[in-house]
């Protein structure tokens, strides 16, 4: 049941209608009691795994005041190490030389509730925000249905609070929330999956494509990933609406970055300030006495670095942390001898600059696609290099071009010609809408969220009626050969 499903739908309507009716007491208990249901739905066998890690975090949390807070340390030790060990024993177990634990699947979306436990962990020791002394509340921030699978990461400091207060039916929120769900199923079913249609085809045979294809493809990965994890972010902080939770955005237009710096703190938003905060910030402040402070480069290259880790457990994804790391300290190099960029710049400056950040980005993503799709599964770096290489070598042919634009989808789904014309006609029609509501959002609402600058639009009413045809057109499609994305692409990080 994923979140752009229509059972989903109906299950949040189930949810939010008794929520907002129960008293306040027992308001938590039941969206705890949803959220455990909805996993169970989606991964029954693992749905131990995120109560057994729900309860060591509680229990750690509370063992942050026992006695006076004397063994803090100890147990802020204990929660964060025992909470990394669990990770990197579902994630990495394949890698074990014990019969039988390889084949151990990894829970889904563990990544990212283990980042919020150790979040929460961490800001409860330093003070930054109160021990939760109700385990139903600590649970349901790690465990909130809406992000449990696949964020965004939320902090405890804003979100326990909330949990805490009685939540009521409200008009103006629904309507927010209703634009907002719009959109993000928008996004994953018209956008993403289409698009993962053509990536699917190609990618496993890149060896049978020429180079415009191969390109293509890849930049078709690029935005089949971004719209998919951002139109889940969006449908995740529309549910909280519709509940009375503020969730934080994940995704401001990262496009439209003028460099890497800035282009990370427009994707994953919420991923790349828990780095900021709980890894760059400790390595950067590290006190290593006579040696004195670690270079910020090095702590820029650990935490890029590590970041593929974190994403995977195959090479492609060390590879990709790798090029991220080598992007960041470059930028920081080339920032240190030449200056920092000005703020203002002309146009065309700006535009070049977008450009080469989008270019280094999908070459990137040729080595995530390999890590991540399971379409992909055969392929390994060395094919990721090689996929790259016959950009250059692989013949620039527009006949040939025009041949597997038309090949790709009428051996790979469609087997008729008229619909493999419809294919590209439509996937064009929703990626240029997608890319001018993200052109909009940044040149005229500056970033304001996405339900904000959809509301501002003048035509408003035809632009959501649009959205509504174009999501019914998309499940048509997958329902005649379109694969869903089931809980996201993210969602097995």
């Amino acid at each position: 049941m994923g979140l752009q499903s229509l059972q989903y739908f109906v299950y949040l309507v189930l949810v939010a209608a008794m929520y907002l009716h129960l008293p306040a007491v027992i308001q938590p208990l039941f969206l705890l009691a949803a959220s455990w249901v909805f996993y169970a739905m989606a991964m029954p066998a693992m749905l131990p795994v995120t109560i057994a890690l729900a309860v060591f975090t509680y229990l750690c949390g509370r063992g942050l005041g026992w006695r006076g807070g004397r063994h803090k340390t100890a147990f802020l030790r204990l929660g964060v190490v025992g909470t990394l060990a669990v990770l990197a024993f579902f994630k990495y177990n394949r890698l074990l030389p014990v019969t039988g634990w390889q084949g151990i699947a990894m829970p889904l979306g563990i990544s990212f509730y283990s980042f919020a436990a150790i979040s929460y962990l961490i800001d409860a020791a330093r003070g930054d925000c109160e021990v939760e002394t109700d385990f139903v509340t600590c649970a349901l921030f790690l465990n909130f249905f809406a992000t449990v699978t696949q964020g965004p990461i939320c902090r405890a400091g804003s979100l326990m609070p909330q949990l805490h207060t009685e939540h009521r039916f409200d008009a103006a929120r629904t309507v927010r929330a209703l634009r907002l769900y719009a959109l993000g199923v928008f996004k994953m079913v018209a956008i993403s999956d289409v698009l993962g249609l053509l990536v699917d085809e190609v990618y496993p045979n890149y060896r049978a494509y020429g180079a415009p294809m191969l390109i293509l493809a890849t930049v078709a990965y690029t935005f089949q990933l971004y719209f998919n994890f951002s139109g889940y972010s969006e449908i995740a902080r529309a549910t909280g609406l519709v509940l009375g939770l503020d969730l934080p955005e994940n995704f401001k237009t990262p496009f439209y970055a003028t460099n890497f710096s800035g282009f990370w703190s427009r994707w994953h938003i919420s991923l790349s300030s828990w780095l900021q905060d709980y890894l760059f910030m400790p390595l950067a402040w590290a006190d290593l006495g006579r040696f004195g402070r670690l270079p910020a480069e090095f702590c820029v290259f650990c935490v890029f670095f590590l970041s593929g880790f974190w994403h995977g457990n195959t090479a492609p994804f060390i590879v990709w942390g790798l090029l991220q790391a080598l992007y960041r300290v470059g930028e920081e190099l080339l920032h240190r001898r030449l200056g920092k960029p000005k703020k203002k710049a002309p146009a065309r400056k700006l535009w070049a600059k977008r450009a080469v950040v989008f270019l280094l980005w999908n070459i990137s993503m040729v080595f995530f696609c390999i890590g991540s799709s399971s379409a992909c599964g055969a392929l390994g770096v060395r094919d990721g290099f090689a996929l790259i290489g016959r950009w250059a070598t692989g013949g620039w042919s527009l006949l040939r071009l025009a041949s597997e634009l038309y090949s790709a989808i009428y051996t790979g789904y469609y087997a008729n010609t008229i619909l493999v014309a419809q294919y590209w006609v439509f996937a064009l029609i929703v990626l240029g809408l997608g890319l001018w509501l993200d052109h909009r959002r940044n040149f005229i609402y500056r970033n304001k969220p996405a339900e904000i600058a959809l509301a501002g639009e003048k035509h408003r009413t035809v632009l959501y009626l649009l959205l509504i045809c174009l999501i019914l057109v998309g499940y048509i499609m997958q329902s005649g050969g379109f694969g869903s994305s089931d809980f996201g692409m993210y969602a097995n990080f």
